[in-house]
């Protein structure tokens, strides 16, 4: 596929004049914890202290003030719904006569302009000859929609359910750059900090960076359609892990590549549910017998040191204040703070390979399909 690769950054880096702190927040949840549990005032008093030396991050804002040079009629309604009803009432001709009216005076913002649906749309043109029926239309949004209405409203949960959002390790960030003219599938996305030209978000919620919607167990792709998978913290989340496993392995071209991240010792997380955590045995047994496995890490991001943090601060915050204050005097404290700076204790540092994996937050496993001529590379740790 000649697709050259292009990203769009749904997160930003925020300086003293751009700091938002609903957008700060949404991105560090650990903050936004402290702050609740009273250990700092502000989002932006954690910013100005540890979060700009941190490089922590905030959402990119989703609108703009509107301006005479960038007024734009349907960006411009979107973000102001009472002018559009004012419009379908007869007061206003249209959202441009508001705005030289009174918006431009009233301060009027309009949503940002996205080169995401331009992306989508060139990124699901490659993608249709790789559907298992490629006469399948696009939705209103531009995107491939296979659930049923319904029994997707019933699985999905309720609309408080919490969104699903990360952002990739630098490997894996390296090994979408290396395959700027493949496409790899990303089954249950979530929502994308960062979205690729090259990497197909598939999800069962239907987000702003979604490509396809759909259901894990039944990809509607092709046999061989990817030149890669990530699945990043989803088969606990499925009832039948191996029957996602072996949709995953189908759809990989042989010699195709498989990053596969599944929690160990984590808390429950239902997003809309959670039904297995897994071994490093058992997230392999998944892929024995369709996959070649190549290895089995557990890397910063899935170190003992967050299963710990993450199951105490569950712990605490399950008291009643009078509990919890004691419960932290026992100085569990430091290990609920956010875990990152204790990588480098040297009793985190210092783990051997078998602790790694009998307390790991999560096991992440590589693998390769064997291709046809059994002379693939082993996937070492750059990208294939």
């Amino acid at each position: 596929m000649k697709n050259p690769l292009e990203s769009v950054a749904l997160q930003e880096t925020p300086t003293p004049q751009t700091f938002n702190e609903q957008a700060y927040l949404a991105v560090n949840p650990d903050v936004a914890e402290a702050v609740r549990l009273g250990k700092i005032r502000s989002g932006w008093s954690h910013f100005r202290k540890f979060g700009h030396i941190e490089g922590r991050r905030q959402k990119v804002a989703e609108d703009e003030p509107a301006t005479l040079e960038n007024f734009d009629e349907a960006r411009y309604l979107a973000a102001n719904p009472d002018v559009r009803r004012a419009i379908e009432l007869g007061q206003f001709a249209s959202g441009r006569a508001q705005f030289d009216a009174f918006g431009r005076v009233q301060g009027r913002r309009q949503r940002r302009a996205s080169d995401i649906p331009a992306l989508r749309a060139r990124k699901l043109a490659a993608v249709r000859p790789l559907l298992l029926d490629p006469e399948t239309p696009l939705s209103n949004s531009g995107k491939f929609i296979f659930s049923d209405d319904a029994a997707f409203r019933a699985e999905a949960g309720d609309d408080d359910m919490p969104i699903s959002e990360n952002g990739y390790d630098d490997e894996t960030v390296e090994w979408i750059e290396g395959l700027a003219d493949g496409l790899i599938l990303d089954v249950g996305a979530g929502y994308r900090p960062v979205y690729y030209s090259n990497v197909v978000n598939f999800e069962m919620m239907d987000y702003a960076t979604t490509d396809v919607v759909g259901a894990a167990h039944r990809l509607p792709f092709r046999d061989g359609a990817f030149d890669g998978v990530i699945s990043i913290a989803v088969l606990e989340h499925v009832k039948d892990p191996f029957g996602c496993a072996a949709e995953i392995a189908r759809v990989l071209k042989p010699g195709g590549w498989l990053k596969c991240c599944v929690p160990f010792l984590q808390p429950l997380h239902g997003y809309p549910h959670h039904y297995f955590n897994m071994t490093h045995e058992g997230l392999r047994t998944l892929f024995e017998g369709r996959l070649t496995i190549e290895r089995q890490e557990v890397t910063n991001p899935t170190h003992p040191v967050w299963a710990i943090a993450w199951q105490l601060r569950s712990w605490a915050q399950g008291l009643p204040p009078r509990a919890r204050k004691q419960f932290l005097r026992t100085r569990v404290e430091d290990l609920i703070a956010y875990p990152g700076p204790l990588l480098e204790k040297p009793w985190a540092r210092e783990l051997p390979r078998e602790k790694l994996f009998e307390l790991a937050a999560a096991t992440i496993l590589y693998a390769r399909k064997p291709a046809a001529d059994a002379a693939a590379k082993p996937i070492a740790n750059s990208p294939p």
